[in-house]
């Protein structure tokens, strides 16, 4: 029987191949928050449908119906192609900031390398996500709208909104564990991020309302500085079909780069919280 020992500096130096030793405890993790998720709850799993649906149906009355905003595509599938991806990541990032704390007594009884609490609860996102993708194959089936290759290209920007959840998640999961205000600052994070996001319209859209005026100019540019602006652009392009929204290779290009950076920054700023959450939650 292999037995672990811990040594002064150890942890450090084989800190990512514990990672792959400690594989089974991620399962186990990620697995027990999708069944804590929906249990005691009378639907069950069909709170991952019903959620988007009714958020895509207020965003078409509102701005397909009222405001008539123009969208490349049918409305209602321009809708649910920004809906699905920010829900994954306001619901990946809440989890992930609240891990830490949640799961305080098994942080400060057993060493295992603490990332793989906020990584864990990030699959919750995830599997809601991999559900609700049968609303958007419905809406598709509903207008007629045919997947192209462009369909191929959808795991990829599921991929960077998964890292863009995991790096935030990291940042937040840490600050909370430290600083317990933080948790009244979340559920704020994640409403300002969603009106701040092309959820229910598109950055051109957007810029035609405001106009060309320096404000129209100054949103237009930092607007891409949201990874989910990328995220969902991509999203949008992927299942569009022939007809579908242009890609704006720059806004995702910055995306990736804003991704790689807050990831790198966040999983620097864990790693350095670390080795006192045992003492500090």
């Amino acid at each position: 029987m292999s037995r672990l020992i811990i040594k002064a500096g150890q942890a450090d130096r084989h800190y990512w191949a514990d990672l792959w030793r400690y594989r089974e405890l991620f399962y186990f993790l990620s697995w027990r928050d999708i069944l804590v998720r929906y249990k005691q709850t009378v639907i069950g799993v069909l709170w991952a449908l019903i959620r988007p649906i009714l958020t895509i149906a207020i965003f078409t009355v509102l701005f397909g119906k009222v405001a008539r905003l123009p969208s490349p595509i049918p409305y209602p599938i321009f809708v649910c192609a920004g809906v699905l991806p920010w829900q994954f990541f306001a619901t990946a990032m809440a989890e992930a900031s609240n891990s830490l704390v949640l799961n305080a007594n098994m942080l400060s009884k057993i060493y295992f390398p603490r990332i793989i609490v906020p990584a864990s609860a990030v699959i919750v996102g995830f599997v809601d996500l991999l559900i609700s993708l049968v609303i958007l194959a419905a809406m598709m089936a509903w207008y007629h709208v045919l997947p192209t290759w462009r369909l191929l290209a959808l795991p990829l920007f599921t991929l960077l909104g998964l890292a863009a959840a995991l790096g935030v998640g990291l940042w937040l999961s840490a600050l909370n564990a430290k600083y317990r205000d933080f948790r009244y600052v979340i559920p704020f994070v994640v409403q300002f991020g969603f009106f701040v996001s092309p959820v229910g319209y598109s950055r051109d859209a957007l810029h035609q309302k405001l106009g060309d005026t320096p404000l129209g100019r100054i949103v237009y540019d930092l607007y891409p500085l949201n990874p989910m602006d990328g995220v969902i652009n991509g999203f949008r392009w992927s299942v569009g079909g022939g007809s579908g929204a242009p890609l704006d290779a720059n806004s995702v290009l910055i995306s990736i780069g804003v991704v790689i950076v807050t990831t790198a920054l966040g999983l620097r700023y864990f790693r350095r919280t670390e080795r006192r959450f045992a003492d500090i939650i």
